[in-house]
């Protein structure tokens, strides 16, 4: 017996300018089902996912619930007619409480008197947050004090307080702990068991095959397949994602670990209050793996490394080398501008908020960090950051209608590619990149591991910081791996690690 669809999509189309996002889409979703909705980067996924969700108004066809027509103007409309959803990014205000964030536009279901009654918004918080097992969360702290990972789990309970029909999970779990994802996981499967609909976007291919009933797949904003569980096989899926045969592996081929004997960056028995006696080199031409569960220390590192954490005690150096090739110069390295003036270039794993300025253009991103570069005489020459931009552009394949249009409207991936454009094209040696490839599909991973390895063989730096152990063992010379702050284990590439040896040094 089919289930009965809860939504349901006709010939939906969405346009941006002479960008056609979204084509006629015609799609079902039912009541006691999780349907994954995969596609590279550009697909129209997300697209899809905001005009259910409020965020975006179709530019045509039409939507309906329960065969009545739908047409939310807002996130708050559509949680109005029980459809919630969580985005890839955090979407919080940083200096707001928890519980203030987790009912923000919903204040006067808590007036009183012409007042806030913040105890019971308090309570009801926790009760939201208990309801997901985070009893653990104060929720009177300010949003800004917890980790990336509470954050957007305290997102989830806020959606999930709504006892939403439809619950629709944005590229999240790519963001998250292997425990994080497990919990998103085991609330899915609840929510489909209690007769609710899932809609689950996703580039991590396993993970979808694993978790969703039905899978639908987009290329170039149409609708390619759907496919059944029974059915499911991941040469085909992938074969349908990109309209081509994938062959051979994305990740360097070379069994042989090698850099310089330089050190660029040194940390010496460098402590903070998570870091515990940090000691390691990063060298000429070398991709450095750090791996580690959330919690680790492995993400703080990033940060040490790039001046925006100052160590408690001990030192980080860097080592410039002067234009005639002489020897390297150490310098203290105890700010970020110091890691910019010494060409590092960072990028954040919580790339909208710290790393991307989301209502500019894709120039603007581009050549902030490039300022110096282009100036002349203290001016900037529009034609000088019209070149360097296009040229950013076209070398990382940035997708767009223009250079001017805003990074907010892009795909993750070319949000990355964005991200690693802005340092790259200022001649940044070092790179130092959290998570570089969350949130992209195969086709632009295998272009980032194209451009890692290029740069690598340059003579560029890379600080490679990732939770995906097969990234860590195909693209790294040496692998780091953290637990509790402190480094455990270093492999090589010679060694041939496996996930199974990394694991062992993780937990």
């Amino acid at each position: 017996m089919d289930k009965q669809v809860f939504l349901e999509t006709r010939q939906l189309s969405k346009r941006f300018n002479d960008i056609t996002a979204v084509h006629q889409v015609s799609l079902n979703i039912r009541l006691g089902e999780i349907r994954g909705l995969i596609g590279e980067n550009g697909s129209g996924k997300s697209t899809i996912s905001a005009m259910i969700s409020g965020m975006l108004m179709p530019s045509g066809g039409e939507m309906l619930i329960d065969g009545v027509a739908y047409r939310p103007k807002s996130m708050l409309d559509a949680r109005e007619h029980n459809i919630s959803m969580i985005v890839q990014e955090t979407g919080t205000i940083p200096e707001l409480s928890v519980a203030e964030n987790m009912f923000l536009g919903e204040e006067k279901r808590f007036a009183k008197r012409g007042m806030i009654d913040h105890r019971r918004m308090n309570q009801e918080a926790e009760q939201a947050l208990a309801a997901i097992g985070l009893q653990e969360i104060d929720v009177t702290r300010p949003m800004h004090t917890l980790g990336f990972e509470q954050r957007k789990l305290t997102e989830i309970a806020r959606a999930l307080y709504y006892d939403p029909s439809l619950f629709i999970v944005d590229e999240t779990t790519t963001a998250l702990s292997h425990e994080g994802r497990m919990l998103i996981h085991q609330i899915m499967r609840r929510l489909r068991d209690s007769n609710k609909a899932v809609l689950f976007i996703s580039h991590d291919l396993p993970e979808l095959m694993e978790v969703c009933d039905v899978l639908t797949v987009m290329r170039d904003g149409s609708l390619i397949t759907a496919i059944d569980k029974p059915e499911f096989d991941e040469e085909h899926i992938k074969q349908s994602m990109v309209g081509r045969i994938i062959e051979g592996n994305y990740y360097r081929t070379d069994h042989d670990g090698s850099h310089g004997a330089q050190a660029v960056i040194s940390v010496r028995n460098a402590s903070t209050s998570i870091l515990k006696e940090i000691e390691l080199e990063l060298h000429e031409g070398e991709i450095l793996g750090i791996g580690g569960l959330s919690g680790s220390g492995m993400h703080e590192l990033g940060q040490l490394m790039y001046g925006g954490l100052k160590p408690e005690s001990g030192q980080v150096m860097v080592y410039n080398r002067p234009e005639d090739g002489s020897l390297p110069v150490p310098r203290i390295l105890n700010s970020i501008k110091t890691a910019m003036d010494s060409g590092i270039g960072y990028v954040s794993k919580d790339r909208d908020k710290e790393t991307l300025i989301m209502e500019a253009s894709i120039k603007d991103n581009l050549v902030l960090s490039a300022l110096d570069q282009l100036a002349r005489f203290g001016l900037i020459m529009p034609g000088a950051e019209k070149r360097f931009a296009g040229k950013q552009m076209a070398e990382l394949q940035i997708k767009a209608s223009s250079m001017n249009q805003s990074v907010g409207e892009l795909s993750g991936g070319n949000k990355q590619k964005v991200s690693f454009g802005k340092w790259i094209g200022n001649h940044s040696r070092i790179l130092i990149l959290d998570s570089p490839t969350r949130g992209v599909d195969v086709g632009v991973k295998t272009t980032m591991y194209q451009l890692l390895y290029a740069l690598k063989l340059e003579g560029y730096s890379i600080l490679m910081i990732s939770e995906e152990l097969p990234e860590l063992i195909g693209m790294s010379d040496r692998i780091l791996m953290m637990r509790d702050g402190r480094i455990r284990k270093e492999f090589s590439r010679m060694d041939n690690p496996t996930e199974a040896m990394l694991i062992g040094h993780m937990i």
